[in-house]
């Protein structure tokens, strides 16, 4: 049996009994180390879990899935994933992979960022499409996310905008020279993700959205630290949200008066916020 476990947001206590248990009957344990990470350290698993964590990062995954798989139809093996399980494409690849190969899969769901971004206050319902930025490079600043924001916005909806991480990445230069030798993590702020959203916004002039449209900066959710900040984007450019990780939502113009009412309580600045719920949607105190 291949088990599929979801291990919450923030630490090795997050994961759910159900996935305790399949862990803890797995001959081999593999923790995804490249879509997200842990708030902790692989050892603390191993000690909580009371079993070895095999890290699995992207080249392993994607093009040596087999390896994972081995011997998956006659023992346990138990895949660890951040958040929820599927919450990336790959997991879902690996699931494909498995049923061709005639292994059953368990999938044991946790909690992920795309639910609990409600601890923004913001009303789930009142979501739209999720984007993905990634960080710009000299000779490249992708923008196709833009589209999705103006679709959400022009229907009212909130953009949850999930921000880009780099674990064992390589240089061109070193890819080029098959070296295997790999960049330090970077992991995407919310202030860098603004500069980048405002950038894009200049170049395009749509008004998807402005310096001035609503959001909230969210880091570390579900730890005992996590950060909320609300304020325009502009505002949030100088809010410091501390250690990775860190999303950001764009507040559609749906705003309803409760999540409003929620946004006043983690403000960034709470005087402009106010006269920009006024201003902009018709929200006043």
């Amino acid at each position: 049996m291949l088990y599929i476990v979801g291990l919450g947001l923030s630490d090795e206590r997050d994961i759910t009994v159900k996935g305790l248990e399949a862990v803890k009957s797995s001959e081999r344990v593999y923790l995804e180390a490249y879509t997200s990470i842990l708030m902790v350290e692989k050892e603390r698993l191993e000690e909580y879990y009371g079993k070895e964590v095999i890290i699995a990062d992207r080249e392993m995954v994607e093009s040596n899935s087999d390896e994972i798989l081995k011997d998956a139809d006659n023992v346990n093996v138990s895949f660890l994933v951040v958040g929820d399980p599927y919450g990336a494409t790959t997991h879902t690849d690996l699931v494909i992979r498995a049923h061709e190969l005639g292994i059953q899969v368990k999938t044991i769901h946790n909690a992920s960022i795309m639910n609990a971004v409600g601890a923004t206050g913001l009303q789930l319902y009142n979501f739209g499409q999720t984007i993905s930025m990634v960080f710009f490079t000299e000779t490249w600043r992708p923008d196709s996310w833009y589209d999705r924001i103006k679709e959400n916005s022009e229907i009212g909806l909130h953009t949850l905008c999930l921000l880009d991480i780099k674990v064992k990445e390589q240089s061109i230069e070193n890819m080029a020279r098959g070296r295997l030798i790999y960049e330090p993590p970077r992991y995407m702020t919310v202030n860098q993700a603004v500069e980048q959203l405002l950038e894009i916004e200049d170049n395009r002039q749509e008004k998807a959205y402005t310096a001035d449209t609503l959001a909230v900066g969210i880091s570390r959710v579900g730890s005992d630290d996590q950060v909320i900040k609300a304020g325009t984007l502009k505002q949030l450019l100088d809010v410091d949200f501390g250690k990775p990780l860190h999303s950001l939502v764009i507040v559609g113009h749906r705003l309803h008066p409760l999540e409003a009412e929620i946004m006043r309580e983690s403000a960034a600045d709470l005087e402009g916020l106010n006269l920009v719920l006024k201003r902009d949607y018709n929200i006043e105190k």
